[in-house]
């Protein structure tokens, strides 16, 4: 199960989150992913959620939850830390929740995370070896 708590928010019984700091409008080597399923198909979740959260907040069907701290996210015995930027959750029945810093350029860091997902899987269709993430 992955949690992630900050002031004033507790999402709990996340299947997967996409960790997206502040930097990553510039560095999308700084996004980072978590899931509760194995790694044979995570490449594709990742994909598929980006591209669903971006089109859905595009579309205005999903709404920014706004953060005034930083935020730790925990998978098992693993604790990261956001200081500012955005989280995207998504829960055991696809259920989605986008969680975003004030003053964040969401769109951006969207289309970073798409971006950067999008070139994972190419990059793994193509046969190249993958990049960590």
């Amino acid at each position: 199960m992955i949690t992630v708590t900050g002031e004033k928010i507790t999402v709990r019984g996340c299947a997967a989150v996409i960790i997206v700091p502040e930097i990553a409008e510039r560095e999308a080597g700084y996004i980072k992913t978590l899931t509760t399923a194995g790694d044979a198909d995570a490449k594709h979740e990742f994909f598929a959620l980006a591209q669903m959260v971006l089109f859905q907040y595009e579309d205005e069907e999903l709404k920014v939850e706004p953060l005034f701290s930083p935020l730790s996210i925990r998978h098992g015995q693993d604790e990261q830390r956001l200081e500012r930027g955005l989280v995207i959750c998504r829960d055991h029945e696809g259920g989605l929740r986008l969680l975003a810093h004030e003053e964040m350029n969401v769109k951006k860091l969207l289309e970073a995370t798409h971006r950067h997902c999008t070139r994972w899987v190419r990059l793994d269709i193509c046969g190249a070896p993958p990049t960590q993430v």
